[in-house]
């Protein structure tokens, strides 16, 4: 887990976060690559930063609570909620997103994604394949650690891919280098200070046994303390020092990918930097916020309305020069109870994709920043005896904006009870081509090595979507 030393600190907007700051991030290290991808732009000697922001909608969205709404059918299937219109012309979505309606021009809905894996965490959504695919060589990697492999150097001072999931996700490692191995893995800060999300007893259980091979810890070598790191020139002379010992020693050449790219992020500030808060304009911080109280309804293990927040920090991340960012929203695993905890749980995710695309349109990003919302799986057509809906892997939900596509619509379709999809079957890895093809790459002739020496391509079944590149 990437952490930085020093004690916690509560600001103004109850957001409690580590002293980010006091890790190096003050800006004093050098060229981003964000820097670095501007310029190119401006001589025209590079292309603009593409990046892709993939938020999951963790256990698994009610799509006909969402954006798949039948109106004409009994009560036990269609529930309590009410259908509002979008900006797409005779397209309804959930009562509970009316932010979401107000851009459904900047986004579309797909109401037909079919081939879930029926298991849950992230893993599908992240690298469009069933976690037992390829799983005697070490399994497939997430999208991001193929981005590490493909478009990172240990040389960045901002990592390609960072992972900022949580809840099941984060306790399955879904965000896993597969067969990629340890040097292409995602970059994971301890969100946990800002966004608490308390983790089911077996999830607990499944996170210690994992133990710490799946998390990085990155922390300041003896002799460089908190009190030292209040002192801008002290830390840059500190820094100076240390760099040149280890190289002294030797021990830089020893170090392996990950490892060097991890004491270049720490020395450059970049990333800290990108992820404090404190500096972002507080009148963007407070468009993201969302003030709703709880109605009593919020289970245990469902995000606080200042998830939204997790939204801004990918903003901040792919405008800093990260390539793909995770993140999750939970918990639409609603066994029992639906409405009452979608009535909590919906308006976070609609208040913050809603400040996420306009925000990015307003700073002339979202041409270049791909955004996608799915789960798992969708949720059974038929309410269950405790109100609750379940495990429905025949058809889900996603919802895509930006990287340049044709918005404004409406793919595929379900029956009458939003159970199966009647047209335009979209499958995970359709998806994942076209996140990989918005960031320039060609995920059917583009191939990585596995431990075996075959080439792998990026996916095996799918095409970008072609109604909208």
């Amino acid at each position: 887990m990437l952490t930085f030393p020093g004690n916690p600190i509560r600001h103004c907007d109850e957001v409690t976060r580590r002293g980010f700051l006091k890790a190096g991030s003050l800006g004093i290290a050098g060229f981003s690559l964000a820097d670095l991808l501007r310029a190119e732009t401006a001589a025209d000697t590079g292309s603009s930063h593409k990046a892709v922001i993939n938020i999951h909608l963790d256990g698994g969205p009610p799509q006909m609570d969402m954006i798949d709404i039948k109106k004409d059918v009994p009560i036990e299937y269609r529930g309590e909620l009410e259908s509002i219109p979008t900006r797409i012309s005779g397209f309804h979505v959930s009562e509970l997103m009316p932010r979401t309606a107000s851009i459904a021009d900047k986004l579309i809905f797909i109401r037909s994604l079919v081939g879930a894996a029926s298991r849950h965490d992230a893993f599908q959504c992240l690298s469009g394949f069933d976690a037992k695919d390829l799983a005697s060589i070490g399994g497939r990697p997430a999208m991001g650690c193929v981005i590490n492999k493909l478009m990172g150097t240990p040389k960045d001072p901002i990592p390609a891919y960072i992972d900022l999931l949580q809840g099941r996700p984060l306790a399955r490692n879904s965000a896993r280098p597969g067969f990629l191995g340890p040097s292409f893995k995602s970059f994971r800060p301890d969100i946990s200070k800002l966004f608490h999300r308390e983790l089911e007893k077996a999830m607990q259980k499944e996170l210690a046994n994992l133990g710490s091979s799946h998390t990085t810890s990155m922390s300041l070598e003896e002799g460089i303390t908190v009190g030292r790191l209040d002192d801008r020139m002290g830390l840059l002379k500190g820094l100076d020092r240390l760099s040149a010992a280890i190289d002294r020693s030797g021990y830089m050449e020893a170090m392996d990918k990950f490892t060097q790219q991890a004491f270049n992020i720490l020395t450059s500030g970049s990333f800290a930097e990108a992820m404090d808060l404190d500096r972002e304009d507080p009148k963007i911080v407070e468009r993201y916020t969302l003030r709703m109280k709880s109605k009593g309804e919020r289970f245990y293990t469902s995000d606080e309305p200042k998830a939204t927040l997790k939204f801004l920090l990918a903003r901040r991340l792919v405008e800093a020069g990260v390539r793909v960012v995770s993140l999750s929203i939970s918990d639409f695993d609603t066994h029992k109870y639906n409405y009452p905890r979608m009535r909590d749980t919906i308006p976070i995710f609609d208040h913050g994709l809603h400040a996420l695309i306009t925000d990015l349109d307003e700073r002339g990003m979202l041409d270049d920043v791909t955004i996608v919302a799915w789960g798992e799986f969708g949720r059974t057509p038929k309410l269950n005896k405790d109100g609750g809906r379940d495990h429905w892997p025949r058809v889900g939900m996603a919802m895509m904006a930006g990287g340049g596509m044709r918005a404004g619509q409406v793919i595929g379709s379900t029956d009458r009870f939003a159970g199966e999809a009647d047209s335009r079957p979209v499958h995970y890895q359709d998806i994942m081509a076209t996140l990989y093809h918005n960031l320039g790459i060609d995920p059917r002739q583009t191939t990585i090595m596995d431990p075996t020496g075959r080439p792998r391509y990026l996916v095996e079944q799918g095409q970008p979507i072609s109604e909208i590149i």
